[in-house]
């Protein structure tokens, strides 16, 4: 970090130390930036006020673009800038000899940056916007990249918004592109929340509980006790809200040790090797940067971005689902006694009814999407009259304007299901590939492999669950724990035919699969690769249509990060979704769920851990007051 702050305090000194040519200024409606020679954000003016409002700290100027090569786990900073203002080009010089172009188009309510190349690249694979720093220490937005000053006497935000699915919220640095859930220390009112003397502005804490119940997380109260579910805001030590978003080149498999929930004993990361993607790199990365009054910030601004840039919007009732006008809470169903749900939910004006009570469905592209048969022959909304299938509940439910929804447990394949047992897919995600070293009869139970590194980690971050830790040999799921400290690197505890799969003779050099899977507790299942993860997205769209589903609660939301494409992994899978959803007339489906990430936010309308009072206290404004 420390040659980043010395590299934007020389072009700090470069821009207040000569005359104001020495650098470029672009405007919206509302925000004016400059950019200087070295290419740092050195200005960030509300210009809705006079005199014009500075939020760029003089200490801190910000880079507009740092490179980030993750094998050497290093930053570079831009040195040198120059600015093409015919056709907007804004090209910046890097120590490690790459030159970056950027595309800077100012608009009404927002200035858009586009990376359109970078030669040569050097060793890096990924690039970061920012971090932008700003003066503000009120209130951050860590899920879309946001920094808030809500008082009357300043009223102004200013924030970044990824324009593509592969730039997400958050730092290059960051494992597996998906943000640790942690604490951290950060209070929004000095003077009304002081900090205790043993607590530090930007400290880290993990969350509460064991691990295990997603209410528990909640352990402290008092509100400068921050939960991040994002970085693409943070604070620095004196409070100041910084932003920034980053993008990478998946185009070539990588390594990752990921943990959602890394500080938690019950959680440490594992290894996981990533699945490339072709043609997805960061040339073409592009934000929104965007400066506001922060009363009229979301449906003025964030709107119009996503609008004009045509980004996901999802409406209901004529609503964009962000607006605060188009909120309606949901009704949770128990009991399975179906006879007055419809009507008590109309008349309480409730506008969706999720069948909590009918338990988690699971994807299983077996039932072509058919859940209750192709004849709809089962039933399983209880009635005295008769009971109802989904596609007749949901009839009954729609003719007063009324969804019906599911609890789901989003890409988890369960076992039973038709991509996981008892005939696996060859499309599942994986945490390692090895070499079996022997060859194997349908019964035996020593399994040779090449080389035992990581082998030795239990299942997934989540829990490290022991009946979950398998590999698959061709179409066998083979359950296993350890490994041999020492040459022949034996698996220990092995079980054949695992999952219901088929023990079956395997031969010398066939490739080893350690699977990626989820946790324990109903939700236990395997995780896609990709191009498997987007059929699962078509098979939830489609069973909207076949059943008159309209709503899902996505349980285990976090899976889709377990491939090790965070972010970019979720926007993937919810645009499939809705991309699928139009192409065979469902006209919305509502998202709901456990977890918010940057990559969901455009598609979700409610996040729902724990309900009631256990996640936040409007009155009190607490975090936890019913579980701390």
């Amino acid at each position: 970090m420390k040659k980043k702050y010395i590299a934007c305090l020389v072009s700090l000194f470069v821009v207040y130390g000569c005359t104001a040519d020495r650098s470029w200024n672009f405007r919206t409606d509302y925000l004016s930036v400059d950019i200087d020679r070295k290419g740092c954000i050195t200005s960030m003016k509300n210009i809705t006020v006079s005199p014009a409002r500075e939020f760029s700290p003089e200490d801190r100027p910000s880079p507009l673009l740092s490179l980030y090569d993750s094998g050497k786990k290093m930053y570079h900073y831009p040195q040198q800038a120059d600015y093409d203002k015919k056709n907007n080009v804004l090209t910046l010089s890097y120590p490690n000899g790459s030159v970056a172009e950027i595309v800077l188009v100012p608009h009404d309510k927002y200035l858009k940056l586009t990376l359109i190349s970078l030669e040569p690249r050097n060793g890096v694979d990924c690039v970061q916007w920012g971090d932008y720093y700003t003066n503000i220490n009120n209130l951050l937005g860590e899920i879309i990249g946001v920094a808030r000053d809500t008082s009357d006497a300043v009223n102004y935000s200013i924030g970044v918004l990824a324009l593509d699915d592969n730039t997400s919220g958050g730092t290059a640095d960051i494992e597996g592109d998906a943000a640790p859930f942690q604490y951290i220390i950060h209070t929004p009112d000095a003077k009304q929340y002081p900090l205790p003397e043993h607590l530090h502005e930007g400290q880290v804490f993990t969350l509460g509980g064991d691990g295990i119940s997603d209410v528990a997380f909640y352990a402290n109260k008092e509100p400068y006790y921050r939960i991040m579910y994002g970085n693409a805001a943070s604070v620095d030590e004196k409070g100041r809200i910084f932003l920034n978003y980053h993008s990478r080149n998946r185009t070539e498999p990588k390594e990752v040790y990921y943990s959602l929930i890394p500080n938690m004993v019950a959680n440490t990361p594992n290894h996981i090797e990533t699945e490339p993607v072709p043609g997805v790199d960061f040339i073409g990365s592009s934000i929104a940067l965007w400066g506001s009054p922060d009363s009229t910030a979301l449906l003025d601004v964030i709107q119009n971005i996503v609008l004009s840039e045509g980004l996901p919007y999802p409406t209901v009732n004529g609503k964009w689902i962000k607006d605060p006008s188009a909120y309606v809470p949901d009704l949770m169903t128990s009991g399975n006694q179906y006879d007055s749900i419809v009507s008590y939910a109309s008349r309480l004006g409730f506008k969706s009814i999720y069948a909590y009570d009918q338990g988690f469905l699971r994807p299983d592209r077996g039932n072509e999407g058919y859940l209750d048969g192709k004849g709809f022959e089962n039933k399983p909304f209880r009635f005295h009259d008769g009971n109802k299938s989904h596609k007749e509940f949901g009839t009954l439910a729609n003719e007063k304007g009324i969804l019906l929804g599911r609890v789901n447990i989003t890409n988890s394949l369960a076992p039973g299901t038709l991509d996981a047992s008892p005939v696996p897919s060859d499309s599942l995600c994986y945490q390692q590939k090895r070499i079996l070293m022997n060859d194997l009869t349908a019964a035996d139970t020593v399994i040779t492999v090449d080389d035992p590194k990581y082998l030795d980690e239990i299942a997934s971050w989540e829990g490290h669950c022991e009946n979950l830790n398998m590999i698959k040999i061709g179409k066998e799921l083979i359950h296993y724990k350890g490994v041999s400290s020492s040459a022949p690197y034996t698996l220990q505890n092995v079980k054949r035919g695992y999952w219901g799969t088929y023990p079956t003779a395997h031969q010398k050099n066939d490739p080893i699969y350690k699977l990626q899977v989820t946790v324990n507790y109903g939700y236990d299942g395997l995780i896609p690769n990709l191009a498997l993860q987007d059929k699962i997205a078509e098979y939830y769209a489609d069973v909207c249509r076949i059943n008159n589903i309209a709503h899902y609660d996505f349980d285990g939301q976090e899976f889709l990060f377990n491939n090790g494409h965070g972010y970019y992994s979720t926007k993937r899978f919810f645009r499939r979704i809705f991309e699928r959803a139009k192409e065979i007339g469902v006209p919305y489906i509502r998202v709901s769920g456990a977890t918010l990430s940057e990559g969901s936010w455009h598609y979700q309308s409610v996040w729902n851990v724990g309900g009631g009072r256990n996640l936040y206290d409007v009155d009190t404004r607490e975090w936890g007051s019913a579980t701390s």
